[in-house]
């Protein structure tokens, strides 16, 4: 289990660090842009619907416990305070975890007006987890930093978006001295805001990942302001820049509704696009899946060198929710396929 801080030592430290990040945030002439632009970037409230979920629970209403599927799991509270500043973050870890044993880690960045508990209990990636034996980390972003609590991943202009991956990248850095955790097995995942932030972060330490799952997220290098991050949620920006070269980033598995209200779905084709031009992959022919009465998905794999190093997974009448999520969660289709299965089949082909 992670360390604990002395409560004493980490308020003084958690409260000075947040009043300098309160302070930045109310700048002369920033807040009432903040609030005008955290609502735009936020994902709308889920509507009774056939295609959503009927019965929605408010994202505060989820309670932590609930995220943890077993009893004798472990699902516990941290913080990383480090030079890009504090991070809070929930950790679960499988029953059993024996001596010496290393397993991987499965890294889940939360969307807008969501939390570490709402993700794990709509995604359900604890269970999975449960089953296939892995420890899964849900960093948390401070409603300071954004009101709607999204990751300010569009901030590249002003550096708080890559001081906000330093820090999330600082926690995975100390869970890998402190948990049985095989740093050669990392993936990161992430669900709207949280997607972006994750390529984000993917990009800045392509070493450290294994996989990159990206559901519902923006394609990189279209945002470096408040503005520009609007548009390019809305379809109007897509004049996404090359990915830098000569670094091998890690495999990516695009997620995306086609019916998104909050995220254009032309984002998805673009993401899968950068990243295998990048990659010197080239276009499969695209097929597609169903299984029962979920949506259908029409799936497009990039290959080198006959290996798969990006998969675009475009599901039919999917909304801006997880895909194949718990129902009665905000945020949560259970109609959609499994995303959270196949991140996890995603990832386990590129640990070989």
């Amino acid at each position: 289990m992670a360390k604990r801080i002395p409560k004493s030592t980490w308020s003084k430290s958690f409260t000075r660090i947040l009043s300098s990040m309160s302070k930045t945030m109310t700048r002369a002439g920033t807040t009432v842009v903040k609030k005008a632009v955290t609502k735009a970037l936020a994902l709308p409230r889920a509507r009774k619907t056939a295609k959503l979920v009927s019965t929605v629970k408010p994202v505060a209403a989820i309670p932590l416990a609930k995220a943890s599927p077993r009893p004798d799991s472990s699902w516990t509270a941290g913080i990383t305070v480090g030079l890009a500043g504090a991070r809070r973050y929930q950790l679960y870890r499988p029953p059993g975890v024996k001596r010496g044993e290393r397993l991987p880690l499965m890294v889940m960045l939360h969307g807008c007006l969501q939390d570490a508990a709402a993700l794990a209990a709509s995604s359900r990636m604890n269970r999975l987890a449960a089953r296939k034996r892995f420890l899964v980390l849900y960093p948390e972003q401070e409603k300071l930093a954004n009101t709607h609590a999204c990751w300010n991943w569009y901030e590249t202009r002003s550096g708080r978006a890559q001081r906000e991956a330093r820090s999330i990248n600082a926690v995975i850095d100390q869970l890998c001295l402190q948990q049985p955790i095989d740093p050669q097995r990392i993936v990161v995942a992430g669900l709207s805001a949280g997607a972006s932030m994750a390529a984000l972060l993917a990009l800045a330490y392509p070493e450290r990942f294994k996989a990159l799952a990206m559901h519902s997220g923006v394609a990189s290098g279209l945002a470096n302001s408040t503005a520009t991050a609007v548009m390019a949620m809305r379809g109007r920006k897509q004049d996404a820049a090359p990915l830098p070269g000569g670094i091998k980033l890690p495999a990516l598995l695009v997620i995306q509704g086609s019916k998104d209200r909050v995220v254009a779905p032309a984002n998805a084709a673009l993401l899968a696009r950068q990243w295998a031009e990048q990659a010197g992959a080239k276009e499969g022919k695209p097929r597609i899946v169903q299984r029962g009465t979920r949506y259908p998905a029409t799936v497009t794999n990039y290959r080198r060198q006959g290996q798969i190093v990006v998969s675009l997974c475009e599901v039919t009448g999917l909304d801006h929710a997880w895909s194949g999520g718990a129902a009665s969660h905000a945020y949560s289709d259970p109609k959609g396929p499994d995303a959270s299965g196949m991140i996890w089949a995603f990832a386990i082909k590129q640990f070989s």
